[in-house]
């Protein structure tokens, strides 16, 4: 705490004028207020300040809508993108009547998943690395009316401007599929992506690469260091709302959602993760597949095992399951291998050292709140060590090419949110061990996700009409 209110002096002494506080709500949404930095005191970090619960998706009703916020003091840091001089906290939300940690706060769950690793003896620390790819557009437009429904996003840099009367139109687009990675200026936003890396690290995010991705129209992707569960669910955060803003403050829009164009690829958010005690990555061993432990292999066991559960927090929107299609490049089998990104576990190969050996679940999406995919993963993940799960053999082949007859014995994720969250109603009891997550939690959770999925499922698509309304 003596280093944290050593940096917060050195912090003030820049001139902050204002504080800004900021908080998760249940799906995932950064939410925050501001005060005047003559308002920052001592007492912010123990008693927290009050705010109204029943505002907020996913919290409290009116009757109890009384809720504080308190500062985490090692969280702060200086918004590059904010003028007058902004420094920022991420808050814990605590009930005021218990002062214990809101059973809905999404970071409390991430805290509560990290201790429950602790106290089991298993592990002492997990790091978790989040490949997040998010898609830059010049313009979106989007309507949902009784009589009328449609979207348009479009990008210098797609590749449908190729005939376009702009003067001068100077060619050299990503083609379709086609993005991953040249140089400029086919790749036209490594000036911005390279303004994005800037403000992270401004944040005290570290990063270690950033590339376009494999779509046209601006698919990116900046690679963050590993880091402990908690502290990669705040550095996503700061990450989605970075990447956002800096987006903005050139004239253009950012989004993180899965599947905004039809016929190339979508973004996801292939996690690596890994077990740690007293120094030693438990999942290395030199003499197992892919120099994986036992204990890696039980993890990943777990993982397979509840994976349809797992998505109603991993890929958690309608949109999500647009990418998640059997037949195309999306992680859609239930099996693992080394190298093999065709399977849902890929085991990267790229070093044999000790402390790089990982396991990346590659169903995740950016639109998923981290803290809670984050800790869905890991509880899956440590049922798989403690009931010694068998995750099988490994497919060391390329399942995208396999006859229809050979992979109807290989198992898929669900097909639709609505699969989905009938998988969590099945399957969360390795959710509550240790009062990780909640039984609110869940109910509050797949209340607000079947309304999402009813309400697109109630209404006709325009693709509909080109096949139907001349029947």
């Amino acid at each position: 705490m003596l280093k944290s209110k050593e940096k917060l002096v050195r912090a003030l002494e820049k001139g902050v004028q204002v504080v800004d506080l900021r908080f998760t709500d249940l799906l995932g949404g950064w939410q925050h207020f501001s005060i005047p930095v003559e308002e920052l005191s001592e007492e912010l970090f123990t008693e927290g300040i009050g705010f109204d619960g029943s505002s907020i998706v996913g919290f409290q009703e009116i009757h109890e809508s009384d809720m504080i916020l308190v500062p985490d003091m090692e969280t702060m840091f200086i918004d590059p993108l904010l003028s007058p001089t902004t420094l920022v906290f991420i808050c814990d939300v605590v009930d005021p009547i218990t002062r214990q940690p809101y059973s809905r706060d999404p970071r409390a769950i991430a805290k509560k998943a990290e201790k429950y690793l602790r106290e089991s003896g298993i592990a002492d620390i997990s790091f978790w690395g989040p490949e997040v790819e998010f898609f830059i557009f010049s313009n979106v437009h989007y309507q949902n009316e009784a009589h009328r429904c449609f979207y348009e996003v479009d990008s210098e840099e797609g590749i449908w401007n190729s005939a376009t009367n702009s003067s001068p139109n100077l060619g050299h687009r990503p083609r379709f599929k086609g993005g991953y990675f040249p140089t400029p200026p086919i790749d036209r936003f490594q000036e911005l992506r390279s303004k994005m890396v800037k403000n992270l690290l401004a944040c005290g995010i570290r990063v270690e690469a950033h590339h376009h991705e494999v779509a046209t129209a601006g698919q990116g992707e900046i690679d963050l260091r590993y880091a402990p569960l908690t502290k990669m669910g705040d550095n996503v955060m700061i990450y989605k709302y970075v990447v956002k803003n800096t987006a903005h403050q050139y004239g253009l829009t950012a989004t993180f959602m899965p599947k905004p164009l039809f016929g190339d690829n979508a973004s996801g958010m292939h996690t690596h993760q890994s077990l740690w005690k007293e120094g030693q990555n438990l999942f290395f061993s030199p003499n197992g597949y892919a120099y994986l432990s036992q204990l890696a292999l039980w993890y990943i066991g777990g993982l397979l095992k509840h994976a349809p559960a797992l998505l109603s927090f991993c890929a958690p929107t309608t949109n999500s399951y647009r990418r998640l299609v059997p037949g195309y490049e999306a992680p859609v089998n239930l099996v693992y291998s080394q190298r093999n990104r065709s399977a849902c576990i890929r085991i990267p190969m790229y070093s044999a050292n000790p402390s790089a050996k990982r396991i990346e679940f590659r169903p995740p999406d950016p639109s998923a709140n981290p803290y809670l995919a984050f800790a869905a993963m890991l509880m899956a993940g440590i049922d798989g060590i403690i009931n010694q799960i068998d995750p099988g053999e490994p497919y060391d082949i390329d399942l995208y090419k396999l006859a229809p007859d050979e992979t109807r014995e290989i198992k898929s994720l669900p097909s639709s949110l609505h699969d989905a969250l009938k998988a969590l109603e099945e399957d969360h009891e390795f959710l509550l061990r240790g009062g990780v997550f909640t039984e609110d939690v869940i109910d509050k959770w797949l209340e607000l996700k079947w309304k999402e999925a009813d309400e697109v499922a109630l209404r006709p698509h325009p693709y509909e009409f080109y096949l139907y309304y001349s029947v």
